[in-house]
């Protein structure tokens, strides 16, 4: 009987496995669609909240502030998002979706609601809630 490989078993490995599982065939989706993978996350992320500062952007969308600065200014210019000072602390920019931009997130949010629970068919529901619930605490900073 073999033993049991270290990343059978490695929450880290499992869960990066099943991510790729769940974007592998999406990611075409979102390509199709005309954006890339973080432009495609960064239009769901702001996609029916209010603006948002660039940082707070950047940790939530898994990217390095930099790298995001750079993406708004170019969804900027594309008019997909607005970007404005924080008028609670001029040293920050908040960025927010267009109506252009919740335009072309809208088909893709529900493209990937249907393709999740294409996916996670095999849990029930109750499965499903739970597993997302685990996650939401392991994510929690502390």
């Amino acid at each position: 009987m073999a033993a049991e490989r270290f990343i059978d078993d490695y929450l880290g490995y499992l869960l990066g496995q099943a991510n790729h599982a769940l974007f592998k065939d999406f990611d075409a989706v979102v390509r199709d669609a005309g954006l890339s993978s973080i432009e495609w996350r960064v239009l769901a992320t702001l996609s029916g909240q209010p603006p948002i500062p660039v940082g707070q952007l950047a940790q939530e969308v898994l990217s390095q502030q930099p790298t995001v600065t750079k993406l708004v200014q170019r969804l900027a210019a594309q008019g997909w998002v607005t970007l404005r000072d924080d008028p609670a602390d001029q040293r920050r920019t908040l960025v927010g979706i267009t109506a252009t931009g919740q335009k072309k997130v809208t088909p893709l949010i529900a493209q990937a609601r249907h393709h999740e629970a294409s996916v996670l068919g095999a849990l029930g529901a109750t499965e499903v809630r739970r597993l997302k619930d685990q996650l939401r605490r392991l994510a929690q900073p502390g």
